[in-house]
Formats: C-alpha cells, sequence, structure tokens
C-alpha cells in the first residue's frame, strides 16, 4: 500500500515541466493534423505525385532492409558472440549513423562512392556502375543510416539469448552455420523482425543523406521526405497530406513494437 502511495505522488516541480515535455512533443503533431486539408484529402492522396513518390520511398526502403539484413545480422553477430579484439571500437563506429547529421552521411557515401570516390570510381571504370543521383543510391543512403537500428536490436538479442542451446547443437554434432541458422537465429527472431522494422521505418523517413547522396530527380529518387520537402514550397496543403501519411506510418510502426519498445514496468 505505501509503495503505490508513493508512486501516486506527483509533485509540481516534477509534474509542471513534464507537462510542458508532453505538450512540446504532441502539439505539433495535433497542429499538424488540425491544419490537414480534410476536404481535399482523398484527391491529394490518389494524385499522381503521392502515388508515385510513396511507391517509390515503399520500393527504396524495403530494398534498404533487405540489404540491412543481409549485411547487419552477420556483423551483430560478430559484435555480439566472436572474440575478435577491438569490438567496443567497432561497436561505437557502427552506431555512428545513429548521431551523424544525415548530411555528412551522404557527402561520406559521394567522397566514396561518387564517380571520382575511392570504390566509385573503380565501380564506374570497371563495372559502368554509378550509384549516385538514381534509385540505387537511394537505396544504398537509406541503407547507410538505418543499418544501426538492426544491428543493435540483433546484438542485443544475441546477448539476451541461452548459450546452452548452440554448446548442445554443437555437441551433437551440427557445424557453426547450421547451428546459426537452425537455433540461433529462430531464438533472436524477435529482435530481428523488431530492428528490422525500426529499419524500414527510418529508411522511409530519410531525408539529408537521400538528397545529398541521390539528389531529388521525380520518379527516380524522388521519395516521401523529398517531396513533403518540395511541395511545402509550393502547395504547402500537399506538404501537410504527405507529412500526415508519414506520421500514420511511424505510430504504426511504435504501435506494432509497443510491447518491446514502449511498455515499461507497471
Amino acid at each position: 500500500m505505501t509503495r503505490h502511495r508513493a508512486r501516486g505522488r506527483l509533485p509540481v516541480v516534477l509534474a509542471l515541466p513534464a507537462f510542458i515535455g508532453l505538450a512540446f512533443l504532441l502539439v505539433p503533431l495535433a497542429g499538424l493534423l488540425i491544419r490537414a486539408p480534410w476536404g481535399s484529402m482523398s484527391g491529394r492522396l490518389f494524385s499522381a505525385e503521392v502515388g508515385q513518390a510513396l511507391r517509390l520511398s515503399l520500393i527504396c526502403a524495403s530494398l534498404a532492409t533487405v540489404l540491412c539484413l543481409l549485411l547487419g545480422i552477420p556483423l551483430a553477430w560478430l559484435l555480439a558472440r566472436s572474440g575478435l579484439p577491438g569490438r567496443g571500437f567497432l561497436r561505437a563506429l557502427v552506431t555512428v549513423p545513429l548521431v551523424l547529421p544525415p548530411v555528412v552521411g551522404g557527402v561520406a557515401l559521394l567522397l566514396v562512392l561518387g564517380r571520382r570516390g575511392l570504390v566509385g570510381q573503380h565501380l564506374d571504370a570497371w563495372f559502368g556502375i554509378s550509384l549516385p543521383f538514381t534509385t540505387a543510391g537511394v537505396v544504398v543512403a537509406e541503407a547507410f543510416v538505418a543499418m544501426p537500428f538492426l544491428v543493435i536490436s540483433v546484438e542485443g538479442a544475441l546477448r539476451a539469448a541461452d548459450p546452452r542451446f548452440e554448446e548442445a547443437a554443437a555437441t551433437l554434432g551440427a557445424s557453426r552455420w547450421l547451428t546459426f541458422r537452425r537455433v540461433t537465429l529462430p531464438s533472436v527472431l524477435p529482435g530481428v523482425v523488431a530492428g528490422g522494422v525500426l529499419c524500414w521505418a527510418r529508411a522511409l523517413g530519410e531525408f539529408g543523406a537521400t538528397i545529398t547522396f541521390a539528389g531529388n530527380f521525380p520518379g527516380e529518387t524522388t521519395t516521401m521526405p523529398l517531396a513533403v520537402y518540395l511541395a511545402l514550397e509550393t502547395d504547402p496543403d500537399a506538404a501537410i497530406v504527405l507529412s500526415i501519411v508519414l506520421l500514420l506510418v511511424s505510430v504504426g510502426v511504435l504501435a506494432g513494437l509497443r510491447d518491446r519498445w514502449i511498455s515499461g514496468p507497471t
């Protein structure tokens, strides 16, 4: 009873800034909904420009997530289970895109994968592949900023998994690859799914690295965030509609992951 009374107390000195902080976060979102052109919403949602940007965003975000899964799961395993020295430093490097301004990430991608970049010049000369200002460049930019979300989630799941099942599989003669596929991966599947969804949502909302590395070409590199930026200068109502679509996607992602990322102890 004492514990419940203690938890129920709400000091004014904490409650006031708490509610101000809550309003600071929620009022702009409410303003977006209040100012939305609900009367013309359906027409704008089904316009060719919105459909084109939404389709491109969904395709690029999905491809970027696949790329992150193929590269991020082995990377997470390396950080969580291998005896490689300097794993702490590697983990710090992996999380750099989380705090790095996306525009800086786009510049870094240009310097490495551009036609005159450290790697891009060889891709262009040997294979005729040029990534900047293409749809493939959008996928690369989104994967660059989104992969840390997947790696962190999967690494955490790997560290929390019971290694005795893997040891038992090894004693039964299973190879490390078979153990990973049949034992390790199924045991961390919730972490993979959660990381994949967060990765997809982050890729869907990427702006800075995309516009810097892939440019803004309608139908080829203009994703939803870029379309919002363009529409804000010429058609604010269209920008609001596009923003609401992205807001609903974000809320849907958080709602789907509420048990893992939102719910706290009761």
